[in-house]
């Protein structure tokens, strides 16, 4: 068992920046990819970014580039999303989610919720205009 705990959302005002961190217990992230999703209210859960730990191959939801930064520290075993130049469109609960990765496997299916094994609580991101 993984579990997942997000943490630094916040109030921000646009054009400010926060940094949310995933932090794992139970099992070390080595053999995982890690994704940050989002989901404001009304709307379906939506992929912002993911990292495969083994390898360190990061992929973006093309409206993220440039703006968001999904990076890990193994000592830590945590993810972080470094959000700047934020905008009111970005608020939304932002959850960490898991997803175990064979040796060897290639991982195609990132941006798909339903294809992860464990999410962490949410973390509420509030950006004012």
């Amino acid at each position: 068992q993984v579990q997942l705990v997000e943490s630094g959302g916040g109030l921000v005002q646009a054009g400010g920046s926060l940094r949310l961190s995933c932090a794992a217990s139970g099992r070390t992230f080595s053999r995982y990819g890690v994704a940050w999703f989002r989901q404001a209210p009304g709307k379906e859960r939506e992929f912002v970014a993911a990292i495969r730990w083994s390898g360190g191959s990061t992929y973006y939801a093309d409206s993220m580039k440039g703006r968001f930064t999904i990076s890990r520290d193994n000592a830590k075993n945590t993810v972080y999303l470094q959000m700047n130049s934020l905008k009111p469109e970005d608020t939304a609960v932002y959850y960490c989610a898991a997803k175990f990765i064979p040796v060897g496997s290639s991982w195609y299916g990132y941006i798909v919720p339903r294809e992860y094994d464990y999410w962490g609580q949410g973390t509420q991101v509030t950006v004012s205009s």
